[in-house]
C-alpha cells in the first residue's frame, strides 16, 4: 500500500531507534512499514555507516551517482532521519527526552555501549518505565563472548551455517560459502521485530516495558533448523551437499537443454508424476525409488537417470510441461529476471517512492513488504531519508523552537 491514509497496524507507535547497519534498521523497517513512527538517529555529517556502502550507489536526474548507497535504501524506508550527537551532554538530553515518549528503543552497540551516554536500558527504564527497549549485538549481553563484536559473515561461519553452504570438499568449486545475503542480520531483524510486537502486547496487560536481548549467534543457531536438529538428535554433523537435500531427493537442480532447473520434490505422488511426465512411469514402482527415503539412498542413480532425459527438453519446456502435472519446478532465474517474472509483477513487489530532500534524488526503488493483512496492512508513506531531514521537524514536535534549533546547530549538537 503506498496511500498514507490507509490506517496501520500500528498506527500511534513511537519508535527511537539508535541502530545502524543492517540487523537493527531491518528491525525497525518492518516496525515502520506496519504505521510505527520510527526516528532514525544518525551521526551528524556522517550518518549510518551503509550510506557510503557502495558501489552501487543511487543515481541522481543525469544518471550519475550520487554519495547514498542503494544498500542503505534496502533497510530505512518510512522512517525519519534526525542527526544527534549523543557524545555530548545536550545530545543526550534530547535523546532521553525522546525517549521518555516512545514506545519502543532499538539499538545496537556493544553490550554496555550506551550507558556513558546514560541511554542504556536501566537509564531510560527510570523515564519511562512502559519502554520495550530491544539490544541487538553479536553474542547477546551475557556469556563469555558478550564484550565481542558481531557480524554476519563471522556468525555464519562460528554458528555452523558455512559448514553446510556449498559444496562438498571433493567436487570442483567445493568449500564453505556464505549464504548470498546478509542471512543472520536479516532473520535477526525479523525475530527483533516479533519480539517486540509481543512486548507491547504483554505491555497492554502489565503496564509495563521490558529489555529484550537478541543476539546473532542465538538466531543463526536457532535458523539451523532441521539441520541442527539432526545434529542434536543423531551426534552426527550435517555436511555440505550442494543444492541436494539431506532429507529428500529428487530436490535440486537438474541440468536441461539450455542449462538448469529447479525440481522440489516432496513427495511420493509428485515424482510418480514426474515419472509419467518423462516418460519414464516405471521409475516410481523401481525398488531403488519407490520411497523418499530411497530415492535418497540411490541419489546419484536416481539423478544420473534423471539427467539423460531432462537434458531432451529446454528448461522452459519441463516448467510448462511439469506444471501442467502438479510437479513443483521452476527456472533457476538471476535477480533481473525475478523481477521480471509475471508473478512478482502481479503482486507489486517492487514498489517506487518520491523523494524530495534536495540532493537530486527524486525517487527511489525498493521491494514491496512481504506482509499481506486485509484490514491493516503496510503502509508505504516515506522514500529512505536524506541524512538529517527531518531533524528539525522532530525537534519541533519535542517543543523546540526555531532559535533553539539554530542554537542546536551552531553548536554542531545536531
Amino acid at each position: 500500500m503506498t496511500d498514507p491514509s490507509h490506517p496501520a497496524a500500528l498506527d500511534g507507535i513511537k519508535v527511537l531507534d539508535l541502530s545502524r547497519v543492517l540487523a537493527g534498521p531491518w528491525c525497525t523497517q518492518i516496525l515502520a512499514d506496519l504505521g510505527a513512527d520510527v526516528v532514525k538517529i544518525e551521526r551528524p555529517g556522517v550518518g549510518d555507516d551503509t550510506r557510503g556502502w557502495g558501489p552501487p550507489f543511487l543515481k541522481d536526474a543525469e544518471g550519475q551517482d550520487t554519495t547514498q548507497s542503494t544498500y542503505f535504501t534496502a533497510c530505512n524506508r518510512n522512517k525519519r532521519s534526525m542527526t544527534v550527537d549523543m557524545a555530548s551532554p545536550e545530545g543526550q538530553r534530547i535523546l532521553r527526552r525522546m525517549a521518555a515518549e516512545a514506545d519502543v528503543v532499538v539499538e545496537n552497540f556493544k553490550t554496555g555501549g550506551l550507558a556513558q551516554y546514560g541511554l542504556d536500558y536501566a537509564s531510560l527504564r527510570a523515564l519511562n518505565p512502559r519502554l520495550v527497549y530491544c539490544s541487538v549485538t553479536g553474542f547477546g549481553h551475557d556469556g563469555p563472548y558478550a564484550e565481542r563484536a558481531g557480524y554476519d559473515l563471522m556468525i555464519q561461519a562460528m554458528s555452523g551455517m558455512m559448514s553446510i553452504t556449498g559444496r562438498p570438499d571433493a567436487e570442483p568449486g567445493g568449500g564453505p560459502l556464505r549464504v548470498g545475503v546478509a542471512l543472520i542480520d536479516l532473520f535477526t531483524g525479523c525475530y527483533a521485530s516479533t519480539a517486540i510486537l509481543a512486548a507491547l502486547r504483554a505491555r497492554e496487560a502489565s503496564g509495563e516495558g521490558q529489555h529484550i536481548d537478541m543476539a546473532l549467534l542465538d538466531v543463526s543457531m536457532a535458523i539451523l533448523a532441521n539441520q541442527a536438529t539432526a545434529f542434536l538428535n543423531t551426534g552426527h554433523p550435517p555436511q555440505r551437499q550442494g543444492n541436494t537435500h539431506p532429507s529428500l531427493a529428487p530436490y535440486q537442480d537438474i541440468a536441461t537443454q539450455d542449462g538448469s532447473m529447479l525440481l522440489a520434490i516432496g513427495n511420493n505422488g509428485q515424482f510418480a508424476r514426474f515419472c509419467e511426465a518423462a516418460g519414464h512411469a516405471e521409475w516410481a514402482a523401481d525398488e531403488r525409488f519407490a520411497s523418499n527415503t530411497l530415492r535418497v539412498k540411490h541419489r546419484a542413480e536416481l539423478i544420473a537417470l534423471m539427467e539423460a532425459v531432462t537434458r531432451t527438453r529446454t528448461t522452459a519446456q519441463w516448467v510448462t510441461l511439469l506444471e501442467d502435472k502438479a510437479v513443483p519446478c521452476g527456472p533457476i532465474n538471476d535477480i533481473g529476471q525475478a523481477f521480471g517474472d509475471a508473478q512478482v509483477r502481479s503482486r507489486g513487489l517492487a514498489v517506487t517512492l518520491p523523494r524530495d530532500a534536495g540532493d537530486g534524488i527524486a525517487a527511489i526503488t525498493g521491494v514491496a513488504s512481504p506482509l499481506r493483512l486485509t484490514a491493516t496492512p503496510p503502509v508505504l508513506r516515506r522514500a529512505p531519508p536524506a541524512l538529517g531531514q527531518h531533524t528539525d521537524e522532530v525537534l519541533a514536535e519535542l517543543g523546540f523552537s526555531a532559535g533553539d534549533i539554530a542554537r542546536l546547530k551552531a553548536d554542531a549538537v545536531v
